[in-house]
């Protein structure tokens, strides 16, 4: 370029500021480049529980229990369980760090070690204050209540069950509480020989489940 052109690139070019200058157009500080401190980041965790699974008969009933109940009463705000997600919930551990999923399954394995399998029964139905709408489960041999304590019980008591419904609103709650109180449910005998770890990812669409690892009652 020219002189004359040099001289007008010195006179429009901005300086280059230091690091804690104040930006003279903006009057603002400008930032710090970040450190390898700045830049680390929380230990990734997994929301996780321990259940057991159900089988296909028990999903088909609970189905077209929800089916009935909605065609029944349709008007009432309801987040309505999806059947494939519907498990026997042992233990909910919460957030855990990646790092230790691997203890947690460990301590899962101890938990089972001397377990033989069992049977419950699943059939009665309930509801919690007309909020949560549930399908009962019958422990005749006491093992759910065992694994629970052993997975680290909670203070309150354990009380199996399968959560079907959470009502959103109080308006019409009644009417549909009662008329899942009054529909039969066929009680189904389901025998218990493993329970699952499972991580628990929430999003918009609901929650997505995945299994981590399978823990076999040696009996």
């Amino acid at each position: 370029p020219s002189v004359a052109a040099r001289g007008l690139c010195k006179v429009f070019t901005k300086p280059r500021l230091r690091i804690g200058e104040l930006d003279q157009n903006h009057g603002r500080p400008r930032r710090a480049a970040p450190t390898v401190r700045s830049m680390k980041t929380a230990p990734i965790s997994w929301r996780v529980f321990c259940a057991v699974e159900l089988p296909p008969e028990v999903r088909a009933q609970l189905e077209d229990h929800i089916a009935r109940l909605r065609k029944a009463v349709p008007d009432v705000a309801v987040s309505w369980s999806r059947v494939e997600n519907i498990h026997l919930t042992l233990k909910f551990f919460g957030n855990v760090d990646v790092d230790r999923i691997e203890a947690t399954s460990a301590a899962i394995d101890r938990a089972v070690k001397n377990v033989a399998p069992f049977d419950i029964s699943i059939g009665k139905t309930g509801t919690f204050r007309t909020q949560v709408l549930w399908i009962g489960v019958t422990d005749p041999s006491g093992t759910l209540s065992t694994l629970h304590e052993k997975l680290g019980s909670e203070d309150r008591a354990y009380r199996p069950h399968l959560t079907i419904a959470r009502i959103r609103r109080p308006e019409g709650a009644r009417r549909l509480a009662n008329a899942h109180l009054q529909m039969q449910f066929e009680n189904l005998n389901v025998a218990v020989k493993e329970i699952v770890l499972f991580r628990s990812e929430l999003s918009p669409k609901g929650s997505k489940y995945t299994s981590i690892s399978t823990h076999k009652l040696p009996g």
